[in-house]
Parts: C-alpha cells; structure tokens; sequence
C-alpha cells in the first residue's frame, strides 16, 4: 500500500497525458506549448528556488557522485561493447556503438527521478538530487560526441555544444540557484512567492508531458535491442549504483536509495533527440524510452520495496 501511494500519482500524471494525447484532445503543437512552458518556465523556476534553499555543505558529497557517476561510465563502456555484438552489421559501427551506450546509461533524472525521490523520501533529498544531475546531460552527451566517429562530418562544434550545456535551462537555473545560495541573496518575499507559485507545477506537468510524448513514439523493429538496453538501464544499473554506495562507500541508507532510485529511472527522451542528430539507434532508443518507462514502474516498485 505505501508502494502504491509513492507511484500511482506520478503513474497517474503520466498516464493521463498519454492518454489525452493519443485520443486527440491535445495535439502534438499542444504538447509543444505546453512543454516550451514546462521545461522552460516551471522547471527551472523549481529547480533555481530548492537551490537556493538547499543546504549546500550537506549537498556536495564526493562519495555520493563517484558512486553515482563510476556505474554510469561503467554502463556506458558495456552498452558500446554490447553494441558490437548484438546490432546488425551496419551498426557496429562507432557512432552507432556511443548512441546505444548512451541509451544504456543515461536517465531521465528530472521528468521521473526527481519526483520518484521527493515522494519516497521527501523533499529534503533535493539538494543531493540537484547536485548529481547538474553534470548528468553534459558529461554523457559530450562522450557520446567524442566516441561518434562522424560527430565532425556532421558540423558538430565543441563551442556550441558547451554553449548549449551552459544555458540548457537545468543546468542554468541549478547554478545560478547555487550562486545565490553560496552569496546569501535575499530576492525578498514577492519574488520569492512569485517564483514559488511557478515552480509548484513543474513536476506534475513534466509528468503529463512525458506521458504526452510517450504516446508519440512507438516499440518498432528494434524491440530486442530495446529491451536489453532497458534491462540493462533500469535494472543493471542501478543494482551497480547500489553496490558502490551501499557496500563500497558505506554511505547513509537514505542517500544510498536516493542514488539507486535516480540510476533507475528510465531512458531520458533527450537520448532520442542525440541519436536522431548522429543518425543511428533512432528506433532503437526511441523504443527504449517507451519500454524503459513502462518497465520502471516495476523495477521502481522493486527498489522502493527493497531501499524505502
């Protein structure tokens, strides 16, 4: 009963915009507009004011990122092997390798981990939260550009893609929120009330919004592949993270679970929109989005069982 407590409002967000999405009461301009709101406005509206509140010396922890971060390049090193032998012929290639590692290793922290988190183990874990995703996109993205062997033939240009990580609206609204912390700013009580009144939306409709996008993308060919890269993702993964916050690093048992429940959230949709510009694993990974979050609903239900 408690399990059920902790996922059904988030199942029931997600399942809600999936299902008004596939009926058509919103369209794919809808979701757009409402998404560009979400990701844009809420979102970083949430993330800027928990990190000014948070308390940053009980955030930073160099256990807590090592344990979290190792797994994942760990992951990641295995996915790009995996890749050679199970893709067809004419994706074993190096960029088509980097792509199906990244849909191995990289989480949609913010859409499902953040709110899986606050809900099983309160609000105070946000702090410790923000601070393992702030490096989470930038570091992942950038190794998969650097191992994608055509990343130069396609124009891609370091200047731009670090322009693109510093001004992504999570990783800019997180570090100006701990800018602000570390220099006490006061924004004063209207400010504050204002930016509260939009952050409180933001996890319930970047819940509806993944629900909506799901509903978009569908299980093709490449379902075999997806599944492993699931399994490997929502459940190989995080039973890693485990094992070097747990037993290797001995860490607390309440951040132990919030760095599993973080590794276990399924294939972010930006993996999708990276395989789509190198041009490989797009039905691949866009099938792993689907089955990932689909799958996550037990795997979470395992780990919250298990942690919480």
């Amino acid at each position: 009963m408690a399990i059920m407590s902790i996922i059904f409002p988030i199942i029931f967000m997600v399942a809600l915009g999936y299902l008004l999405t596939w009926k058509g009461f919103f369209t794919k301009e809808h979701i757009a507009g409402i998404s560009k709101f979400t990701f844009f406005v809420c979102i970083p509206a949430f993330l800027f004011t928990n990190m000014l509140a948070a308390p940053l010396a009980q955030s930073i922890d160099l256990y807590s990122l090592v344990a979290f971060y190792l797994p994942v390049f760990v992951i990641f090193t295995l996915g790009y092997q995996l890749n050679h032998y199970f893709s067809p012929s004419d994706q074993q290639t190096r960029d088509a390798s980097a792509v199906f590692a990244l849909g191995c290793s990289y989480s949609n922290t913010v859409l499902v981990g953040l709110p899986i988190i606050t809900a099983s183990l309160g609000e105070a874990m946000i702090g410790p939260v923000l601070m393992i995703i702030t490096f989470h996109s930038a570091c992942l993205f950038a190794l998969t550009f650097v191992l994608a062997a055509r990343a130069e033939q396609q124009g891609f240009s370091w200047r731009r893609f670090t322009r693109s990580m510093v001004l992504n609206p999570v990783v800019l609204s997180i570090g100006l929120g701990i800018i602000a912390n570390g220099l006490s700013i006061d924004l004063g009580k209207q400010l504050d009330d204002g930016l509260a009144l939009l952050a409180k939306p933001a996890l319930a409709c970047a819940l509806f919004v993944l629900g909506a996008n799901l509903s978009f993308y569908r299980v093709g060919e490449s379902w075999r592949l997806a599944l492993m890269a699931s399994c490997i993702k929502i459940l190989l993964l995080p039973a890693f993270v485990y094992v070097m916050a747990a037993v290797v690093f001995q860490l607390s048992a309440q951040n132990t679970a919030m760095l599993v429940l973080l590794s276990a959230s399924p294939l972010g949709i930006n993996a999708y929109f990276i395989a789509t510009e190198i041009k490989q694993h797009e039905s691949t990974l866009g099938s792993t989005v689907v089955l990932s979050t689909v799958l996550s609903v037990l795997s979470f239900s395992l780990w919250i069982t298990w942690l919480v």
